[in-house]
């Protein structure tokens, strides 16, 4: 990337500057590309959902199981058709300068936007068991609703995590949970896993069975039992990609059910710095697709709705700073009318003579 592809023809500012070309981030650029919004997108090539490529997006509507690349593929066509530019490189920081940001990416170029949204997404921070991080979304996953369809019917473990194991239960009859690392189930929980059919297996994991053909066959435990399954189910740590942020002072918290960091965000998706607005997973660890998509949609129109506010004072600024600019405006002209024409202003003389 140069610094020519990132700066406008006419050498302003961008109006916005979406700092990560995911699903909410193409999103939001798309909705302010529509409103004439001059918007730059810069991309670190990174999606989360790469690694599902095989697999596909699902519960997209109108685009059900589709290649997540080619989703982003043909969101980026769609964002340039709208005059949106899209360019790949890392934003290492964002920093405030004067009424506008500066934008800087690792390879020291910069841009200047007038206001910033976030749609960085998030890593996943997998348990420590050899083997597991090499499977992450092939035979190695987390989500029912992402993916619970394909795996239905098949043997399936779940590391640690009594709700996962509840939804699993759903697509397979096969399936035990593994109390790795000390897990402690409720003793109601014991009775609704038995009462499910559900097996629990307590014991360290030393790692994962890999069959001849490359795909997943059993979980080995320290004691040296291999326990069967077909796919393994993990509880990943959710952290927003948010580190480059550190100079503008956003607030990073624990989600509310402790499952990781996001930036906190309102319902518009800004964040209390002013300017600053995020979406999609960087502040909702647990958003799919649909929900990025329709998070970077609001945070769009909340951006395009605080510009036009911008602008609007600034217009009002400039027309009273110029002298003599409201010798007549309309606030004098009607001044004048209820001077000169008393009640008659209203149209009301007829009456008032009892015409």
């Amino acid at each position: 990337m140069n610094e020519l592809e990132m700066t406008r023809v006419d050498g302003t500012a961008w109006d916005v500057v979406v700092v990560g070309g995911g699903a909410a981030g193409l999103s939001a650029a798309l909705t302010l590309g529509r409103v004439r919004r001059s918007v730059l997108v810069i991309d670190a090539g990174e999606p989360r959902n790469a690694p599902a490529v095989g697999v596909g997006a699902h519960g997209i509507l109108g685009r059900e199981g589709i290649s997540p690349l080619e989703l982003l593929r043909l969101g980026r066509q769609e964002v340039a058709a709208y005059g949106g530019r899209v360019v790949s490189g890392r934003v290492a920081q964002v920093h405030r300068d004067g009424e506008e940001f500066s934008v800087v990416t690792e390879d020291w170029q910069r841009v200047r936007a007038r206001r910033v949204l976030v749609t960085t997404g998030l890593v996943d921070e997998l348990p420590d068991v050899p083997g597991l991080a090499e499977r992450w979304g092939r035979d190695v996953l987390h989500c029912v609703y992402c993916h619970g369809w394909e795996v239905r019917d098949r043997a399936i473990g779940v590391l640690g995590s009594f709700h996962q194991a509840l939804l699993f239960r759903q697509l397979s009859k096969d399936v035990t949970l593994f109390l790795h690392k000390g897990t402690k189930l409720a003793e109601g929980q014991w009775e609704q896993l038995a009462g499910l059919g559900v097996g629990v297996v307590e014991g360290r994991i030393e790692g994962l069975v890999v069959d001849e053909q490359d795909r997943l066959a059993g979980v080995r435990l320290v004691s040296g039992v291999v326990v069967p399954v077909q796919e393994l189910v993990v509880a990943p740590r959710f952290m927003a990609r948010a580190g480059f942020l550190d100079g503008l002072g956003l607030e990073v918290r624990e989600h509310p059910m402790g499952i990781g960091e996001q930036v906190a965000v309102d319902s518009s998706g800004f964040t209390g710095i002013a300017g600053v607005w995020a979406a999609g997973n960087v502040s909702d660890v647990l958003a799919g697709v649909p929900q990025a998509m329709a998070a970077g949609v609001g945070a769009a129109a909340a951006v395009n709705m605080n510009l036009l506010m911008a602008d609007a004072d600034r217009a009002a600024a400039s027309r009273t700073a110029v002298p003599g600019g409201d010798v007549f405006g309309g606030a004098m002209e009607a001044e004048m009318s209820r001077r000169v024409l008393g009640v008659r202003v209203h149209g009301l003389d007829g009456l008032v003579d009892g015409g």
